[in-house]
């Protein structure tokens, strides 16, 4: 199959709740991960695999994208969009974006997975087995976080199977899809429509070839602060890969405009956007820092994310948390275990201890 003759849907209509207060100003897939928009790596995997015509399902702030990526050709590709007023679901953002298809076969993305799946080798296996849907299929240490999706012998799906304490296989949905278009044309349109807990059983108990290519390539759902920060952290030390990156790999990542004073200590994949100020004796462990953030001397930031334009004083400890665009984290506070700021808080010197050590 040549991927010139195949379309590509990408589905960013979510509003990234758990996200919040990232994806207050912003929508998910435009959240900088390893310094580029979350959707630059996979815009640039899609043109790597010889791709060209891209439709995205937008919704919430749908503007942002195409400001962002206009027509795509910065990026090799052509890239169409698809507004829903209203959130259809993933079945029925799928077939939203059905008259801006221009061939037989579409390969349909949740766009906010991070993944490493050979798509050349995806559309083949779509190709060779005949099929009029291929689900790409992760294998995962523990399924019982997820619906676990069972095949046989020929890589047929044999069930969608919800979470259970006990599943039958390793295998997952790993919320990637190739579809002929005549099944994207059949899904009714206008309403909202789950693909995985409507559309799949029913195609499966209507007789549709489905079936399934499994692999044990890089896979993460970055829904959350912490699978965010994770994938972040694996884009820049190469355990993610990403064309969009052009082969950079290390323990942090500075981008151009930030600055790092002497003493400064950036490991575990950490990113330092552009115009940002670390200051001396700064720890920053898998860290996420936006663009002009400000961290002032003797601060530690642990698997954390630091908005846009944000402040943290001297000698402050975060860990595991989120501190939203612009707020101001006064001197030697401490926030733990998942603490999120919202966007212009203010916290005072020592306003939130764990400890009374000050």
């Amino acid at each position: 199959m040549d991927p010139k003759d195949v379309d590509a849907v990408i589905l960013v209509g979510g509003k990234g709740t758990r996200l919040r207060p990232l994806t207050v100003s912003k929508p998910k897939p435009m959240l900088p991960t390893a310094g580029l928009p979350f959707l630059t790596h996979l815009l640039s995997r899609i043109a790597a695999a010889g791709i060209e015509h891209v439709v995205l399902g937008t919704s919430f702030q749908a503007e942002v994208f195409s400001d962002t990526f206009g027509d795509g050709s910065e990026l090799g590709l052509e890239i169409d969009y698809v507004y829903e007023p209203e959130p259809l679901g993933t079945g029925g953002g799928i077939a939203n974006v059905a008259p801006k298809l221009r061939h037989d076969t579409a390969v349909v993305f949740n766009g906010d997975v991070l993944s490493g799946a050979d798509l050349g080798q995806l559309l083949a296996f779509h190709d060779e087995r005949d099929a009029e849907l291929t689900l790409h299929l992760v294998r995962v240490a523990d399924p019982r976080a997820f619906g676990s999706v069972p095949t046989d012998a020929d890589g047929r799906v044999t069930a969608f199977l919800e979470k259970t304490q006990d599943p039958p296989t390793d295998q997952i949905n790993a919320g990637c899809y190739v579809f002929q278009r005549e099944l994207i044309e059949a899904i009714p349109r206008g309403r909202a429509l789950s693909v995985e807990r409507e559309i799949f059983p029913r195609l499966l108990a209507d007789g549709v070839r489905v079936c399934g290519y499994v692999d044990a390539s890089y896979w993460r759902d970055m829904g959350t602060p912490e699978d965010f920060v994770r994938g972040s952290a694996d884009l820049v030390r190469g355990i993610a890969p990403s064309p969009a990156l052009h082969g950079h790999r290390g323990e942090s990542l500075v981008h151009d405009g930030a600055s790092v004073a002497p003493g400064a200590l950036l490991y575990g994949g950490t990113v330092v956007g552009r115009g940002a100020e670390i200051g001396p004796g700064v720890r920053l462990d898998g860290a996420v820092i936006f663009d002009g953030a400000k961290v002032d001397a003797g601060s530690v930031i642990e698997r954390s994310i630091i908005g846009y334009g944000a402040q943290i004083g001297p000698r402050a400890l975060i860990r595991d948390g989120v501190i939203g665009d612009g707020a101001d984290i006064g001197a030697r506070c401490e926030l733990l275990r998942g603490a999120r700021v919202w966007p212009g808080v203010v916290l005072p010197d020592c306003g939130i201890r764990y400890s009374s050590d000050v």
